[in-house]
């Protein structure tokens, strides 16, 4: 791999000029100030806070900067957008107390009312989501797999090739229990059901794992300290990305029907190699709203694809860490987000929402006796 190119100009990035930046500040705060209720409020943080806002696309910018700008620049989108946080606090908080306020007058309890009305109760869509899910593979011949939400440091990185010096190791990105010396994590991803599942079984092996995972993301619309992933594994010999891509467009066409185009782009994961990010063609308008004149969609931001996940081969480390044969042996490997698929799958826009417990969302997905 060359080096990183230290010599060129800088590159003027119009989105990360002072005046630009100052600009969808001003815009964001103006929104955020301008929100009457929590709903407004709400909106105001996705144009403005989210991941495809004007201060979140700029910031994606920077690695277009040489390197001796980058902090400049970095420290300048920092600043925006913790102006920007800040104000959403406050603004929630406001809002809230506004709310709580206007409920103690117009809203009262009539005391009267039947007590022994048992309410209906719902499943999380996430669960319902994440069953499905599974069981598209299990009809493929895949075992369930299981593991510890606690795990070792050598299940979750060591194993899987992660390096000492890997960033996702430090405190900023993975929950340590206790301390850091303990060697203890809650696991950041459902791959050490990889390990596990090599080290438990016989081969061949074809398991896919799902399970909740931990980093430390702050919660917001699209991100959470605590989310679900569908861990997917076979090991085998003679197994190429071949069989990796028919397995995933087995998958694709399970969950959101036939006839939807799958592909892979290269990428980079410590436990595959070579690795690859899946994108299916959006089921929704089947790609036609990024072609010119097409309608807008807001299911796949009228790209007209959607990213489903990660993938790759198996990294002869990996199995060599477990005690495979990597001559003899190939494997692949894939991970889905659980909750990216019911975000782009029934058009919620908020983690918020999957997270408060609220009945008045979980209830539309259907209920269970």
């Amino acid at each position: 791999m060359s080096a990183p190119n230290k010599s060129y100009d800088p590159v003027e990035v119009s989105a990360l000029q002072p005046d630009a930046l100052d600009a969808a500040r001003d815009e964001a705060l103006a929104a955020i100030a301008a929100a009457a209720d929590l709903d407004a409020l709400k909106q105001a943080r996705l144009a403005h806070a989210g991941d495809r806002s004007p201060l979140a696309l700029a910031n994606r910018e920077i690695g277009a900067l040489p390197p001796q700008g980058r902090a400049e620049a970095g420290k300048r989108i920092g600043a925006a957008r913790g102006a920007v946080s800040k104000a959403l606090k406050e603004r929630q908080a406001e809002l809230e107390a506004e709310r709580d306020q206007r409920v103690l007058v117009e809203e009262s309890v009539d005391v009267t009312l039947p007590w022994d009305r048992a309410p209906r109760g719902a499943r999380h869509p996430l669960t319902t989501l994440q069953e499905r899910m599974v069981d598209v593979f299990v009809s493929m011949g895949f075992e369930v797999a299981e593991g510890p939400e606690v795990e070792a440091e050598w299940f979750n990185f060591d194993a899987l090739n992660f390096k000492p010096d890997h960033p996702a190791r430090s405190m900023q990105d993975t929950f340590f229990v206790e301390s850091e010396e303990t060697g203890l994590v809650l696991r950041t991803h459902t791959s050490p059901m990889q390990i596990r599942s090599l080290l438990a079984r016989e081969l061949p092996v074809y398991v896919v794992g799902p399970g909740r995972t931990y980093r430390t993301d702050e919660l917001d619309a699209t991100h959470a300290p605590v989310f679900h992933q569908l861990e997917g594994l076979a090991v085998d010999e003679g197994l190429t990305m071949a069989d990796l891509r028919g397995a995933i467009d087995a998958f694709v066409a399970g969950m959101f029907g036939e006839g939807l185009t799958v592909r892979m782009r290269p990428s980079y994961f410590p436990f595959t190699e070579p690795s690859a990010e899946v994108d299916m063609r959006c089921f929704v308008c089947r790609g036609a709203s990024a072609e010119p004149g097409g309608e807008p969609c807001r299911t796949c931001g009228s790209e007209g694809w959607i990213e489903i996940g990660g993938c790759g081969m198996v990294n002869p480390r990996v199995l060599t860490a477990c005690g495979v044969d990597a001559g003899r042996y190939s494997g692949w490997a894939f991970g889905l987000g659980v909750e990216r698929t019911l975000m782009f799958r029934h058009g919620v826009e908020d983690m918020h929402d999957m997270v408060e417990g609220d009945l008045r969302f979980t209830l539309p997905f259907g209920t269970e006796i």
